[in-house]
């Protein structure tokens, strides 16, 4: 089977994002591509660890819903959250209701508000572990040596919800990686999105 199919633009791209219709824009305009704002990686690496266990599209289809319940994922406010807010959210039929889950991305808050302190940045950070050569034909991995060193240093500092397999997907999401298969059109554009981006310092 091809690794790849046709956009409507008859160009190739992953496969996977054809399974379902709400797929390919993510896939051409967000996964894989460079992210350096603090906020946007608290939310990609939130976002991940609920799709534990879950399928992606579940969770892409109720973003909005997880960005309101959780102030577009400020962790400064989400790391004043109470054992109220935790009632409130388990109440919202918007979001995934898995109290670990949400008590997870309570908890990240706080200890983000730590890092961000220690490290200057939480990009800052992150991007220590991008890979210097990376090896393995893009979609074969589920970990790799950078997210298993990155969800042992995250769970060191108290982070829930980012076992490997999650960092990986993560590290997908916002370009630490570029797992776009090389026939995919979309890869030669992440791959010039990351020679232009500077991580933070």
């Amino acid at each position: 089977m091809s690794p790849t199919i046709l956009g409507p633009d008859g160009k190739p791209r992953c496969r996977w994002c054809a399974a379902a219709p709400e797929f390919l824009a993510y896939h051409d305009t967000e996964w894989g591509f460079p992210v350096g704002d603090d906020r946007r990686l608290f939310e990609k690496l939130c976002l991940e660890g609920f799709q534990s266990g879950l399928s992606w599209r579940t969770i892409l289809a109720k973003r909005e819903n997880f960005r309101a319940a959780f102030y577009h994922f400020d962790f400064d406010r989400v790391a004043r959250f109470t054992d109220r807010d935790v009632a409130r959210l388990l109440q919202d039929s918007g979001i995934v209701r898995h109290r670990g889950k949400i008590e997870a991305v309570i908890n990240n808050a706080q200890k983000a508000r730590e890092l961000v302190r220690q490290e200057g940045s939480l990009a800052a950070f992150v991007w220590r572990y991008e890979p210097a050569n990376p090896a393995a034909k893009p979609q074969m991995l589920s970990v790799s040596p950078e997210s298993i060193a990155l969800s042992k240093e995250l769970k060191k500092r108290g982070w829930k919800f980012v076992g490997p397999t999650t960092v990986y997907a993560f590290m997908q999401a916002m370009g630490l990686v570029n797992d776009h298969v090389t026939e995919c059109v979309i890869r030669v554009q992440v791959a010039a999105a990351r020679k232009k981006f500077a991580p933070g310092k």
